[in-house]
């Protein structure tokens, strides 16, 4: 093959390895290896081409065939008195040394020829015909593509194939493409037999020997040509049209094509040596391709006597070519051939695109050229293409100048004299790449600010109101200069009731300015640059006093949404007293964008968050204000935690002796209560349990208001008397209930959500000494029921009904399970299953493995029970409060 005409195909990267199943029973796959060694060593055909060896050409088609496909490696074998190899690209197996006849038996490419058609190996180590041959087994061959090599009257001499050391999945047209490059090798190996001829007689019997290669013999002085019965057949004439003039062969020959023959027969009878490529016209119309090769002898005067030679039909490796090229114009992935004088001779559609100049004006020019007007790419191709000159390969990235910015990787490769350079448009995957170095960016912030807000040093003491003041200084200083160029953080302070009301409630109409600026403290702020942090404080001094009723930091607080502010000097100038400080200080600071966005906690805002950037900076899109809002988020809830738990810490003695009443002692029941306040709750919060009497049985709840401050605790004391309450005054089943419970919740307390499991324990219908659980959750956590014989298992119903307060329409189910007598439930609030460090499920698990070991431990004792699962479950400083209900059932009846 002429691979000056074929420009070299692009590397495709190697598809992914298949899974290897289990290797089926190995039958006697070196019968069919056998017969072919008898086959091949009779044939003559196969001999003969032997003799054309370490052809650069055919070396070019092995390595052109494995670029094509993406794999390593690539062969060109003879078989006949035993494996020949002609052309070869990449690494090689190491070829058996024994006999001739024994080592083609153990080749893989003799299971193509034995095949006589291509044959496919996703996996060779799963492939009994070849599972256990040399190559296979040292893992040189671990996937493999082979087409058989077939002279024209079909007699197979040998194969073209390409592998790899790993499995892979072929795809359906790699076969017949394969196929087409192995006919091409044919006919190259046909071609190099008769190019070996040195005189009549041998043409003949070369021809004779490698069937479909016609031969001619052309006087040089006379112009008589005479032509054989193969030649004859090739031009489609019989012997009595031909005539044996040279001017008639050459009138058979395309018209376009003529001029190039004469042209390739003088430089014949010039040098010795003839070759041309040109297209014959048959009688019936239609055009091939033909191949001529020979040599001028010469008489003992040096004269030319004499040109002797050889024509083949080469239409299907013209075909292949065709093939090629069209594969390289539909390929994605750009692609330029360039020559020994760093000439362009070839552009693909897509190097056309990429480099933004038609293809007709790119051909013939030099590659450091390609990006036309781009003085940096020119550089970079040029020590790209010297690099790949020196080492074979060389990979760069040139930048095209927008709008829109692209980004081209180019990749040049030696190939023979010249390159081949692929070009990738890869802006989609830099941007690709700078949205994930975002998400890490914005990520390592998020987990930054919960570290300061959540970590071991966050709060030192809940009970200092300064410890508030530092973690909003360290938060302003953790947004700059991440988010922005400066940024201050305001405090809502707690207990007045002017701030709650202006702060909390809906907005009707617009407050005065001194109603809004009562609790609330800039006590956060931040500069990028430290020359002008005492700016930024100073503003920060004078801002509230200066803020009009229009100004966006009150817009925020009444909307509980961000506020993006553009021409941020000229606007907020606008919303400041125009005689005071703060106004002159943010014309220093000259911003050019802001946001305003609320902290936001349970239910309530517990300060805001102020963000202002300089012209040089772009103001924050839609992903920044999304990690803003987060992150406020995460603030938020810190602070209103800290708040919440100094709140509760000032009526905890007195709630206290109100909410750990004496354990419920219903009838065919042993209970046993445990409260444990959180570590830092003073004792108190939402968490509580009950037990109540009804017709139908004793009704056991265990409840979770949301929240841990004295307000959850107040309204948890309010929940349970109306849970309590509707419990006691009739017979309901728990789903009414807690419907019930949940619209006054809800009328009552709007902003309330409490998490509530209701269990009654009724007689089994017919007796039998058990007990039937009818029950309901409202969100809650499943209790776990250990049966007498120790299984656990947990109490969940297949959907999930919502808490109260939140829904008082929501759809509410019973749910019923009988246990045996003997059998107990352990109702518990979240805080025995929640952990900072652990997933719900992982809590869960640990629970259920706790009670488990416990009770192998104590099997008859309740309060040993409980008090050891409190003992494996609970860290030594509680985040939660924990109450648990723990009830053994006795045989009924």
């Amino acid at each position: 093959m002429d691979d000056a005409r074929v420009p070299a195909p692009p590397v495709v990267p190697v598809r992914p390895s298949l899974p290897r199943p289990a290797r089926p029973p190995r039958d006697d796959a070196a019968r069919a290896a056998e017969q072919l060694t008898a086959d091949a060593t009779r044939t003559a055909t196969a001999r003969k081409l032997q003799a054309a060896t370490a052809r650069p050409d055919l070396d070019g088609l092995a390595s052109v065939a494995a670029r094509l496909f993406g794999v390593s490696s690539g062969r060109i074998s003879l078989l006949a008195d035993g494996p020949t190899v002609v052309g070869v690209s990449g690494p090689q197996p190491v070829d058996p040394g024994r006999t001739p006849g024994e080592a083609l038996a153990l080749t893989v490419c003799s299971q193509t020829a034995a095949a006589a058609r291509p044959l496919v190996i996703p996996d060779t180590h799963l492939d009994v015909r070849v599972a256990e041959l040399p190559a296979v087994r040292d893992g040189r061959v671990g996937s493999y593509l082979g087409a058989p090599l077939a002279t024209r009257d079909g007699r197979v001499v040998g194969a073209l194939c390409v592998f790899d050391p790993g499995a892979r999945d072929w795809e359906a047209g790699d076969a017949s493409l394969l196929q087409h490059l192995a006919d091409a090798a044919t006919a190259e190996l046909e071609l190099a037999v008769v190019g070996e001829v040195a005189s009549g007689s041998s043409v003949l019997e070369a021809a004779v020997a490698s069937a479909g290669v016609g031969t001619f013999d052309l006087e040089v002085a006379t112009g008589r040509v005479v032509w054989d019965e193969q030649t004859l057949a090739l031009f489609g004439l019989t012997r009595e049209e031909f005539t044996d003039e040279v001017d008639f062969a050459i009138d058979r020959i395309h018209p376009d094509d003529r001029g190039t023959v004469r042209a390739d027969l003088a430089v014949a009878v010039a040098t010795g040596a003839y070759t041309s490529s040109y297209r014959v016209v048959l009688p019936d119309g239609t055009t091939r391709w033909m191949e001529a090769r020979g040599r001028v002898l010469r008489d003992g005067a040096g004269g030319s006597e004499r040109l002797v030679g050889t024509v083949l039909d080469v239409t299907a490796q013209h075909r292949v070519v065709e093939r090629i090229a069209g594969a390289l114009e539909g390929m994605a992935v750009g692609y330029v051939a360039v020559d020994r004088d760093w000439r362009v001779v070839h552009v693909n559609a897509a190097a056309e695109a990429l480099s933004g100049t038609p293809r007709a004006d790119l051909v013939g020019r030099t590659v450091v050229d390609l990006f036309a007007g781009d003085p940096t790419a020119t550089d970079v191709l040029e020590d790209l293409v010297r690099q790949a000159q020196r080492e074979g390969e060389a990979v760069a990235d040139v930048t095209r100048p927008g709008p829109p910015e692209r980004w081209v990787e180019v990749r040049a490769v030696a190939e023979g004299e010249g390159l081949a350079v692929y070009l990738v448009d890869t802006t989609a995957r830099r941007a690709a790449a700078r949205a994930v170095e975002r998400l890490g960016t914005r990520a390592a912030l998020l987990a930054e600010v919960t570290a300061v807000f959540t970590g071991p040093d966050a709060t030192d003491d809940p009970d200092d109101p300064d410890d508030a003041d530092d973690a909003a200084q360290r938060l302003a200083e953790l947004v700059v200069p991440a988010l922005a160029d400066w940024s201050v953080v305001t405090l809502v302070d707690d207990g007045a009731e002017e701030e709650e009301h202006a702060v909390n409630t809906p907005v009707r109409s617009v407050p005065h300015p001194d109603d809004l600026r009562r609790g609330l403290r800039d006590v956060g702020r931040w500069h990028r640059d430290p020359d002008r942090v005492p700016l930024v404080v100073r503003y920060a001094e004078h801002r509230l006093p200066d803020l009009t009723e229009h100004a966006f930091l009150w817009r925020a607080l009444r909307e509980g949404r961000p506020l993006r502010v553009a021409d941020a000097t000229a606007a907020v100038s606008a919303v400041l007293s125009p005689d005071g400080t703060a106004r002159r200080v943010l014309a220093e600071l000259a911003p050019s964008s802001a946001l305003v966005l609320p902290l936001r906690g349970r239910g309530r805002t517990v300060g805001l968050l102020t963000l202002l950037s300089g012209p040089d900076r772009a103001p924050l899109d839609d992903e920044d204000v999304q990690t803003v809002v987060e992150l406020a988020g995460r603030a938020g809830l810190a602070l209103e935690s800290a708040r919440l738990h100094r709140l509760q810490r000032r009526f905890a003695e007195a709630l206290q002796r109100s909410l750990l009443t004496d354990p419920p002692a219903p009838p065919h029941a042993d209970v046993v209560v445990r409260y444990v306040p959180s570590a830092r709750t003073a004792q108190v919060g939402g968490d509580w349990y009950d037990a109540v009497e009804q017709p139908g049985g004793t009704v056991l709840v265990i409840g979770d208001v949301v929240g841990h401050d004295t307000r959850a605790a107040t309204v948890m004391a309010q929940v349970r008397t109306v849970v309590r309450t509707l419990t006691a005054v009739g017979d309901d089943p728990p789903a009414e209930v807690l419907a019930r419970a949940d619209r006054v919740v809800v009328s009552s307390q709007p902003d309330v959500t409490a998490s509530v499991l209701a269990v009654r324990l009724e007689d089994v219908p017919g007796g039998g000494g058990g007990t039937r659980l009818r029950w309901s959750s409202a969100g809650h956590p499943p209790a776990l029921v250990l049966g007498p014989e120790g299984s656990v298992t947990a109490l969940e119903a297949p959907d999930a009904d919502l808490l109260l307060g939140v829904d008082p329409a929501a759809p509410r189910r019973d749910h019923v399970v009988d246990l045996p007598a003997g059998a107990t439930v352990l109702l518990h609030t979240d805080g025995l299953v929640e952990r900072r460090d652990a997933s719900l499920d992982e809590g869960f698990a640990a629970l259920a493995a706790a009670v488990v070991a416990v009770a192998a431990e104590h099997p008859a004792d309740l309060d040993a029970l409980v008090d050891g699962v409190l003992a494996r479950t609970l860290p030594a400083e509680a985040a939660d409060d924990v109450a648990v209900l723990a009830v053994r059932l006795r045989p009924r009846g």
